[in-house]
């Protein structure tokens, strides 16, 4: 019990210093996206060059997450699974600092106080952005600064637009579902990505090292590293005061890397906590109830999103596809495979400055791998919530996910029931 107690002390200490700061300077961060209610259905960092700069600025956020969980599991029973009871789970906490350093130039850090899978804190990442030049002379490059962005760090890398909704370990306020996509994407490697905005039309390009974990050591193949390749290309526009649609497509690419990290690179963990896991098992799957092609050195993959937001009425849409190989063992072949996910959520928001809303979502992943059986996993997600200020969010879910074609835990297996989260996030 003492190893939680420390990292929820931190959090919430900080939380009372951070309330005491903004009580004396409340000035926001230049193309920066609101952590608050305020931050929701926007993807890309804003883009203006218009600067509020005037001297070095320190914004100190955070968020924090606490979950009520009634699940049930069952499989065939060849593979006994843990019982489930309904109880809190471990509450999450993030800390975040935002710095503007210069005209147009800001940083961002990100440290995990408390996550499921580290119950001790950790920096997750972070990334220097230049929206300006004019640290290195006034007015260079500003023809191409008017619509480019620099990104450069060990970062949440911009592959996707599912990403941009999806709950980050306490930073829930965007998701308006508890849990997020069965094949959940999210890695954060080294590496820099190139913006490029312009009457609605969304341009990106990025090379990163494809590792999370960095070492100069050499693997047994005598490599240390590689490279991943991230594209994006999109048009996002309000055309009138009802109506906002955006379709974008990424592409995500890597040669030879030591670790394949794009869906499992979450460390915080999955939401649903000890879903589908073996009796007695030693350790936590901490990735419970997502799917992670077991491709280890290459991949290819490909994501499309189509958004439209009428009035309250919003519709996402995710197609996903991949493939790639898997390793050789002792015991198996090296395998080629291949994924596709779909996913369309449908949320209507209504009151006051829309503060409540209702939806659902519904989620397929389908797996292939030569000589062995298929798998398809479903998912369906209804969900309501109320913002009950722009900082505070409570959300009740219904989860339902099955599995056809699953052996050992996965044989017949599925798992339902009722989420409650409550999220601060400032």
């Amino acid at each position: 019990m003492k190893k939680y107690i420390q990292p929820l002390i931190i959090a919430i200490v900080l939380i009372a210093t951070t309330a005491n700061t903004f009580a004396q300077d409340n000035r926001n961060i230049d193309n920066y996206r609101q952590p608050d209610k305020r931050g929701i259905n926007v993807f890309e960092d804003p883009k203006d060059t218009i600067s509020t700069f005037d001297q070095l600025h320190v914004r100190m956020g955070g968020s924090f997450a606490l979950q009520f969980q009634g699940l049930d599991h069952s499989n065939s029973g060849d593979a006994p699974l843990d019982e489930l009871t309904s109880n809190f789970n471990l509450p999450t906490a993030n800390l975040d600092l935002d710095v503007a350093l210069a005209p147009g130039v800001r940083m961002h850090l990100r440290t995990y106080l408390s996550s499921r899978h580290h119950n001790e804190p950790y920096v997750k990442g972070g990334f220097f952005q230049v929206d300006k030049l004019d640290f290195i002379k006034e007015g260079f490059l500003d023809d191409i600064m008017k619509y480019a962005t620099i990104r450069i760090g060990q970062m949440e890398n911009n592959y996707g637009d599912a990403h941009f909704r999806r709950t980050d370990n306490a930073q829930a306020i965007f998701n308006p579902f508890v849990g997020n996509l069965i094949m959940d994407s999210f890695t954060s490697e080294i590496g820099a990505e190139v913006y490029y905005q312009r009457d609605g039309f969304i341009g990106m390009v990025g090379f990163t090292n494809g590792k999370m974990n960095q070492s100069v050591v050499a693997n047994a193949n005598g490599k240390s590293g590689g490279a991943s390749f991230l594209a994006k290309l999109g048009y996002d526009k309000q055309l009138n005061n009802d109506l906002r649609v955006r379709l974008t497509g990424s592409l995500y690419n890597t040669g030879f890397i030591p670790s394949l990290y794009l869906y499992s690179g979450d460390r915080a963990g999955s939401r649903y906590y000890h879903v589908l896991q073996a009796e007695g098992a030693e350790s936590d799957n901490f990735r419970s109830g997502r799917f992670s092609p077991s491709f280890t050195n290459s991949i290819t993959a490909v994501m499309i999103n189509p958004f439209v937001k009428y009035k309250g009425l919003e519709f996402f849409g995710t197609i996903e596809m991949n493939q790639g190989t898997t390793n050789a063992t002792s015991t198996s072949e090296a395998l080629d495979g291949e994924t596709q996910q779909y996913a369309g959520e449908l949320i209507y928001r209504f009151g006051q400055n829309e503060n409540f809303y209702l939806g659902g979502r519904y989620n397929v992943v389908n797996s292939q791998y030569d000589g062995t059986e298929d798998m398809d996993i479903t998912r369906f997600q209804a969900s309501a919530g109320w913002f009950m200020t722009k900082n505070i969010l409570a959300k009740l879910e219904y989860v339902n996910q099955s599995y056809d074609g699953g052996t050992g835990l996965y044989d017949d297996a599925k798992f339902d029931g009722v989420m409650f989260e409550a999220v601060i996030s400032f």
